[in-house]
């Protein structure tokens, strides 16, 4: 999981398969991302491995958990939502740990157009790899099909910011996006990309064995993006579903309780099949 740097000229838009069948990725979940109308949203916040129905991660606790409206002033625009965050155990096949939900009322998602969901987790150990993780969420969601601020970076001290609609792509559509830290554009930043093959159940709070997708080896399961010399990523969704983005140690915080620290960037799109 540590970033590797590469040549910037090599790095150019290059995307490369790498045999990690060990991603780790924060998943902020809800079924649907394209609402035709506000209602309640039920919500998981998941730290796990998605293409695997992989082994789940004790994330350290929830620090902040927002949603950005399009409308109103700044201070109106911001809207915390902590207080719906419970915790709960998360079972996947073969491992189980703390997650959390969150039930956003409807009156948090009433008006039509965009809500950028962002959620900071704690801080997790990686034994193996003897860093801490830190992996700083976005989901962004449409109520009405307006649209709104999805482009906007939220201010975070990392993120990835859409350059298409996340929310708003077909499969085969080519996912666009720039990876900042502190506003700033990363260039050589490693991007790991997973596809979501365990669907979540929000009944059971659990992922099913059972993949959708055949990974013919294992360099399939987690592909790996390095962004351009302006901090762009480009990737062609090949298959409908969700798709996970993480940035690797693009942060500027580097260390945590005296070890190395990786403050990753994730971002979460959805793909539809033309019919």
């Amino acid at each position: 999981m540590k970033k590797r740097f590469i040549p910037l000229l090599a790095a150019l838009c290059v995307l490369t398969v790498v045999g990690s069948a060990f991603a780790h990725f924060m998943v902020v979940y809800t079924p649907e991302i394209a609402l035709s109308q506000g209602g309640d949203l039920d919500m998981r916040i998941v730290f796990t491995h998605p293409a695997e129905a992989g082994h789940t991660m004790d994330m350290g606790g929830v620090e902040e958990f927002y949603v950005m409206k399009q409308r109103g002033d700044a201070e109106a625009r911001k809207v915390d939502l902590m207080q719906y965050v419970k915790e709960i155990t998360w079972k996947n096949p073969e491992s189980s740990n703390k997650a959390f939900s969150a039930m956003i009322p409807k009156k948090e998602v009433r008006s039509m157009g965009d809500y950028v969901f962002v959620m900071k987790p704690g801080y997790y150990f990686e034994e193996e790899e003897g860093v801490y993780m830190q992996q700083i969420a976005k989901l962004i969601l449409n109520v009405g099909g307006v649209p709104g601020n999805w482009a906007d970076p939220v201010g975070l001290p990392c993120e990835i910011v859409p350059l298409i609609k996340p929310y708003g792509l077909w499969t085969g559509n080519v996912f666009k996006a720039q990876v900042l830290s502190e506003g700033k554009p990363v260039a050589g930043a490693e991007v790991e990309v997973e596809y979501m093959s365990h669907m979540p159940d929000v009944k059971t709070n659990s992922m099913p064995a059972k993949s959708s997708v055949e990974y013919p080896q294992d360099s399939f399961i987690t592909q790996t993006i390095f962004t351009d010399a302006d901090g762009y990523i480009t990737f062609g969704i090949p298959k409908a579903g969700w798709w996970g983005f993480a940035a690797l140690g693009v942060g500027p915080d580097k260390e945590y309780k005296g070890k190395e620290l990786s403050q990753d960037a994730v971002i979460w799109v959805k793909a539809e099949d033309m019919k």
